[in-house]
Parts: structure tokens; C-alpha cells; sequence
């Protein structure tokens, strides 16, 4: 048996959250070994329905719930408000993304549940925070996306129409960013013993990552493209990681090429860019481009397609995913947290749940309810299950 231990083995985790931002980074901290209870309504998470279904979990669902256990409350109940106000009394943390007000309507505000466990941190994840002119507004990551000018600056600098990127930016940087607050809060803990609310704003979590933020803060505009440059090459397009000063100096530094002034800057540019663009295509294969590029000092990656993906080397040489049970008898692939620890468990603790799986077991294990109490909640519907459907 491994003795190696769980970073958050003793931590509980109450998950109301829903979509991705939320359940990602609860996701983690339960990869990361902490009792994670995804609390779920009635009608069950949205992203139930997102992705391809196998044996009534989708693949949404399950990438982000994987290792979770679950249970059902209705919060309409006359019994639900309390019951779930007793879970937060055991957990070490909440994290929830409902807009401002949501959770204190239902009993459930952090003031109210912090009187009864002090310890208790909170995160809550918005578009637009929890107070300000715009926090009454709904926001995916698209609406962010949008606000925060990455739309437009990509539309700008590719010279395309205006369009969504198929990535989920600001709910993955929100997910990661939260984690990071919460440990940091629980470390705070350990030395005052008390508990706090953390208010992250989509909208601010993607302009803090933003890389190109500083422009705007200096008023240095337009924009200078600082990414990659992608070419036409033998066996299929290949990315520069440079600027294209950069990737012109060092080619002519290494191999010689030479371009036209031209009469004006715009024109120089033009042509230098022409004849790189012909010395990439005037190689023999992919391998001898490669040879060229490493030997120049510019780094490259392969430009592959979503079929290709799964061809990385790298990818082939690690386990970057998981088999766990599909409840169906079979198996389905789960990514892995990217962690490796050196002498620390991490990864994936098993399937996704089912809304209201665990009921009993969680009900019994935090609160140590008794099989009489259990079955009134049952009865009067206040814990459900897909099985009652």
C-alpha cells in the first residue's frame, strides 16, 4: 500500500456550484484529496445534458464531477434550508456561483452559516462580483470573454469577424484562481481560526490573467502581437513561438537570408515575411524544417488538429488521463489534474456521481443522521434521487 498522503485528505468540501467555473475547482480539490459533496437540486446541473451520454452521465458532467460524491436537497422544502445549513456546519468549505443575493434568499448567505461554523471559507464565483453597477447581470464565459476585450482583440489582430474561442477562458482561469484563494484562506485559518468569504469576479479574474493588460493600464495602443506566428510547411501548418523580428533575425543570423528594404516600413516588413515564408516552404520534409528552427533557437510546435491531439508524444508518455467506472459496466477516459507530486497522491478518486447517489452515505457520515430521520426526508422530498424520478 502507498503511504503517500492526500495534500487535502482532511478537508470537506460542500460544492453547490454548477456549469464549469465552480465544479472545476472543486474538481481539483477533490483530485487533490479533499471529501468533496456536490449539493444539487431538484432539476439537476445543466451540464447533465452537454456532451456525448453514455448510461445517463454526459461527458461534460462527468469531466467536471469525477471523484465527487453527490446528494439532492430541495431548498423549497421545509426541512432543506436547515438540513443544508447543518452540512455547512461540518464543512471547511462552501463554493458556490449563483448571482449575488441567491444564496442569503435561500438562509444560505455566508454571514448566516459563518455564525454557526467561524472556520468556515466561502468562495463565491460571479461574472461581475458581488456588489458594483453590473453584479445583477447573468454571465458564462462567453459574456466575459466579450467584456473583457479578448473577442475583439483576437478579431483585431486575425483580421476575422468577431467570434466566442472554443475554450472556456474565463471559467478554467476563475476555477484555478479560486482554488488558489481558498488554500490560501485555509492557511490563513490555521493561524487566526477563522474563516472568511473570498468575492471572485470573472471579469477581474480574466483581466488579472490577461498577459496583454499592462497595454491598457500604460495606454500604450494599438497592441503589438506577442504570440506565435503561424506558416504553411511541409506536412502541415507549424507555429513560430516569436515575434517576427525575432524570427527574422535569427534566421538571417543563421542562414542568410536576405530581403529588399522596400520603400517604406510597412513594405520592408512585407517582404521579409515573404522570404521566410519561402525558405520554410523550400524544405524538403518536416524533419529537416525542424533541424533548421532548433539550430536558430526559435521554438516550434506542431499545429494539430483536434484528431491529432492525442498523438503528442508527451501526452503518449504519461498517464494525463484516467479510466474510471462508466456505470455501465465498462470504463470512460477522465482527465487528470496536471499535478506530481514527489511524495504526495493526486489524480482522479472515481466516477461521477448520480443526483442524490449518496444521500444516506453523506448524511450519515457528516451529520451521523439515523435511518428513521433519513427515511422522513425521503419521504417528504426533501432529499430526492434520479431513482425517484
Amino acid at each position: 500500500m502507498s503511504s503517500r498522503q492526500d495534500p487535502l485528505g482532511d478537508l470537506k468540501v460542500l460544492d453547490f456550484s454548477r456549469v464549469m467555473a465552480g465544479p472545476y475547482c472543486t474538481r481539483l480539490l477533490c483530485d487533490l484529496g479533499a471529501d468533496v459533496v456536490k449539493l444539487e437540486p431538484p432539476e439537476g446541473d445543466i451540464t447533465r445534458n452537454w456532451g456525448e451520454q453514455r448510461h445517463g452521465l454526459s461527458g461534460f458532467y462527468t469531466q467536471q464531477n469525477a471523484g465527487k460524491r453527490n446528494i439532492c436537497v430541495d431548498l423549497k422544502s421545509a426541512d432543506g434550508p436547515e438540513l443544508v445549513r447543518r452540512l455547512a456546519e461540518c464543512a471547511d468549505v462552501i463554493v458556490e456561483n449563483f448571482r449575488p443575493g441567491v444564496m442569503a434568499r435561500a438562509g444560505l448567505g455566508y454571514e448566516t452559516l459563518a455564525a454557526r461554523n467561524p472556520g468556515l471559507v466561502m468562495l463565491s464565483v460571479t461574472g461581475f462580483g458581488q456588489t458594483g453597477p453590473e453584479s445583477h447581470r447573468q454571465a458564462y464565459a462567453p459574456v466575459i470573454h466579450a467584456e473583457a476585450g479578448y473577442i475583439a482583440r483576437h478579431a483585431e489582430m486575425d483580421g476575422n469577424p468577431p467570434s466566442d474561442p472554443i475554450f472556456s477562458l474565463a471559467d478554467s482561469y476563475s476555477a484555478l484562481h479560486g482554488a488558489i484563494a481558498l488554500l490560501a484562506a485555509l492557511r490563513l485559518r490555521e493561524r487566526t481560526g477563522k474563516g472568511q468569504h473570498i468575492d471572485l469576479s470573472m471579469l477581474r479574474t480574466l483581466m488579472a490573467t490577461d498577459d496583454y493588460s499592462h497595454h491598457l493600464l500604460d495606454g500604450a495602443l494599438p497592441l503589438e502581437r506577442l504570440g506565435g506566428q503561424v506558416f504553411d510547411a511541409p506536412g502541415g501548418p507549424i507555429l513560430i513561438s516569436s515575434q517576427w523580428k525575432g524570427i527574422w533575425y535569427q534566421l538571417r543570423g543563421c542562414f542568410g537570408l536576405e530581403a529588399s528594404d522596400g520603400a517604406n516600413l510597412d513594405e520592408k516588413i512585407a517582404n521579409r515575411q515573404a522570404v521566410v515564408r519561402e525558405w520554410i516552404g523550400c524544405h524538403a520534409s518536416r524533419e529537416a524544417l525542424v533541424r533548421d528552427l532548433e539550430s536558430a533557437g526559435l521554438p516550434w510546435g506542431d499545429v494539430r488538429s483536434s484528431d491529432e491531439v492525442l498523438k503528442s508524444p508527451t501526452l503518449k508518455a504519461v498517464d494525463w488521463f484516467a479510466e474510471v467506472d462508466d456505470r455501465g459496466e465498462g470504463q470512460r477516459k477522465v482527465i487528470q489534474a496536471p499535478y506530481e507530486f514527489s511524495n504526495a497522491a493526486s489524480g482522479v478518486r472515481g466516477p461521477a456521481p448520480r443526483r442524490g447517489e449518496h444521500n444516506v452515505e453523506v448524511l450519515g457520515d457528516w451529520l451521523s443522521l439515523s435511518g428513521s430521520r433519513l427515511a422522513e426526508l425521503q419521504q417528504s422530498r426533501t432529499l430526492l434521487s434520479e431513482s425517484d424520478d
